[in-house]
């Protein structure tokens, strides 16, 4: 008994401010945001004669807007979650082959998650609207001789290419991990067994860096929700409202229209709706792992 309270007072000394500095930045706000929604919340102060029950709920499940850019996000989430694993996993490969330069390589294609979301944004952006198209009048290719920037099917694309650009040098140093993990006596059975090198990685590697895969996708997953920062800086949910993800909607509703409730009663949809899909991928992830 004398050890436990030992054991429970050395847990309060090293896990009490962690856990107090958890519950004051994502508990207590997450709780008082849901509170929110409930009233006519104006940002600045708020009493218990203004609760409006589900109205903000109701306002937000009948707004268009909302419903579309949900729906864009979600072809974003899709196609970033294929494109972004997919380039990060065959980076891994290339790197972890037996390179001199792979060092290099592995910094090279880290670099680009190191850069801030708006400068990315920024970046990318000048390369839309002034390097690509000067390529096209150069070269004589007329459909880059406008910027992607301008239409909304080619934006959704823009914004693809610089997600992946940005995410895939992290998700490739988890696939690295992955690479790294298996143990080399079953790759080396595998070789005296005569298995080639396409099969050995499908049928053996690949199962037993499926915890790898598990985090890779629940990540993407996680970030391509949570996108806010590459689009307002390569396309600001443009033109004309196309390319706005959710988290831009709840921000501009919130913040630039002045409907917080409204705006508030999102947010906490879209926490749902994410937090439900995680799982759901989570799950399925984690069905297909290796007992080792």
């Amino acid at each position: 008994m004398l050890g436990r309270n030992k054991s429970f007072t050395r847990f309060l000394k090293f896990a009490a401010f962690p856990f107090f500095a958890f519950g004051v930045v994502m508990v207590f706000p997450l709780f008082q945001g849901a509170f929110f929604t409930f009233t006519d919340w104006d940002g600045f102060g708020i009493t218990f004669d203004t609760f409006v029950g589900l109205d903000n709920y109701r306002e937000a499940g009948a707004d268009p807007a909302f419903w579309t850019s949900l729906l864009f996000t979600g072809q974003y989430v899709v196609v970033s979650l294929i494109l972004v694993n997919v380039v990060a996993f065959s980076l891994a490969l290339l790197v972890t082959a037996p390179l001199r330069s792979s060092n290099v390589f592995r910094t090279f294609f880290f670099i680009p998650n190191l850069i801030g979301g708006v400068i990315l944004g920024f970046i990318w952006q000048f390369v839309f609207n002034r390097s690509f198209t000067a390529f096209g009048d150069l070269l004589g290719f007329e459909s880059w001789t406008t910027s992607m920037l301008n239409n909304p099917d080619t934006a959704f694309w823009a914004l693809v290419i610089v997600t992946v650009w940005q995410m895939s040098g992290y998700m490739m140093i988890i696939y690295i991990t992955g690479l790294l993990s298996v143990e080399k006596d079953v790759l080396e059975a595998a070789r005296i067994d005569g298995a080639s090198e396409f099969r050995t990685l499908v049928s053996i590697k690949m199962p037993l860096m499926a915890q790898a895969f598990t985090i890779s996708l629940f990540l993407t997953l996680r970030n391509s929700f949570m996108a806010y920062d590459v689009n307002v800086g390569l396309t600001g949910g443009g033109p004309f409202r196309s390319t706005e993800l959710v988290s831009m909607h709840i921000f501009n509703e919130a913040f630039m229209f002045g409907f917080l409730g409204t705006g508030q009663a999102k947010a906490v949809m879209m926490f749902i709706i994410v937090a439900v899909i995680a799982l759901i991928q989570v799950a399925i992830s984690k069905r297909a792992e290796v007992q080792r």
